[in-house]
């Protein structure tokens, strides 16, 4: 029975380590992926696995954590481990490809499930090292002991870590991509709000403030910091003279900036409400949030947009932070582009029809329609003194 054990033990840690190279691969290769599997199997074969996964990494660690150690009550787990549970879920995990989920969502379960994965070779190993401890303690004929706490601690630990990745699957699985993609526009919008946050207690006086207290800090170093200042713009009332300039052209831009991100910021929970999860985006024949076909290459280009955004506010910010109003401006820029493709994107519902035989969007407009061209229209009001300043550093 022990060398039957150690054979399960060798072949469940081989096994993880084949099937984690197995979805790395896949991962890399999901650009081309050009598979059309889609149905509702997939997801709950995922949610099914990941459960069963979990239930039998805490069965493998009660019996390794609890005396006396069975080695026959292991092998069983092990066995169906390596025959049943990973397989099904490493099959799962391939059939959710990235042409009929998403690119983002194909990744984000094959990432998981390859964690699950390396947390269960983890607490595999932990076993394995229990049982050649309980063994070499047989065969000298000694009783046997109860575990030390820190090997306790170790697959304990482990066990904790499988059991999130598992939870963190099934909790996926059950949301699916409709699921899946109105959490990552939430996490998109709240970064865009931290970052309007932010702008919006900087003060740009308390640049010029810390400046001065430099300068009181050490005379030492005053002559290296008015050369420097020299060379930035001028010192003495004459520089005074420019900072304070500085700082007011710095105070109508950031002004000019929050009109523009605050409409921006909007459209996040809008999307969500109207398009995501009461826009008719899951397909009438699922229960499981699977978007048809049809739809996953705007949704593909809505997330990309929509993550684009919140790079573009922390880039504009930085350059604001460090005065280089110009940077600033053309980020900004970029996520007004990125926003009004997003709202663009979507102005008409989700529905779609059959024309000559080829599925086309419907020509149905609804509220968010009508709030899309208001929308664009506030943009085109509030942005003018930004697309002015653009225009007047291209001319320059």
């Amino acid at each position: 029975m022990t060398g039957h054990l150690f054979r399960l033990l060798n072949t469940t840690l081989a096994l993880s380590e084949q099937f984690q190279s197995t979805l790395f691969a896949s991962t890399s290769e999901s650009d081309n992926d050009n598979t059309s599997k889609k149905d509702s199997g997939p997801l709950p074969l995922l949610s099914a696995s990941s459960t069963a996964l979990k239930a039998h990494v805490t069965k493998l660690s009660l019996l390794t954590i609890n005396s006396p150690f069975t080695p026959s009550a292991v092998c069983t787990v092990l066995s169906a481990l390596n025959d049943s549970v990973l397989p099904s879920l490493v099959t799962a995990a391939l059939l959710i490809t990235p042409d009929a989920y998403t690119k983002a969502f194909h990744t984000e379960i094959l990432i998981l499930a390859k964690n699950a994965l390396k947390e269960l070779y983890t607490l595999v190993q932990e076993v394995k090292s229990v049982a050649e401890k309980k063994d070499q303690t047989k065969k000298q004929g000694q009783e046997e002991e109860d575990l030390l706490p820190s090997e306790k601690n170790n697959i304990t630990a482990a066990t904790g870590r499988a059991w999130d990745s598992c939870d963190t699957l099934i909790e996926l699985a059950g949301k699916g991509v409709v699921g899946f993609v109105v959490r990552r526009v939430e996490e998109w919008r709240d970064l865009v709000r931290d970052a309007i946050g932010e702008l919006e207690e900087w003060d740009p006086d308390e640049e010029y403030e810390d400046f001065d207290d430099l300068l009181g800090e050490s005379n030492q170093d005053t002559s290296d910091v008015a050369h420097e200042r020299n060379k930035q713009g001028g010192f003495g009332d004459a520089g005074d003279e420019d900072d304070g300039d500085d700082a007011a052209a710095l105070h109508a831009y950031k002004k000019s900036i929050l009109r523009v991100l605050k409409p921006v910021a909007q459209i996040y929970p809008t999307i969500v409400t109207n398009r995501l999860k009461n826009g008719g985006l899951m397909a009438s024949s699922s229960s499981s949030q699977i978007p048809h076909p049809s739809y996953i290459p705007k949704l593909e280009s809505l997330m990309s947009n929509l993550q684009s955004i919140p790079d573009h506010i922390d880039e504009a910010a930085g350059a604001l932070y460090e005065s280089d109003i110009e940077t600033s401006v053309q980020h900004i820029e970029k996520a007004k582009m990125c926003a009004a493709e997003a709202v663009e994107l979507l102005a008409r519902p989700w529905e779609v029809v059959e024309v000559d035989g080829e599925r086309v969007d419907a020509l149905t407009e609804d509220k968010y329609t009508a709030w899309s061209r208001t929308w664009l229209k506030v943009m085109e009001e509030v942005g003018r003194p930004i697309d002015h300043q653009l225009k007047k550093k291209e001319t320059i």
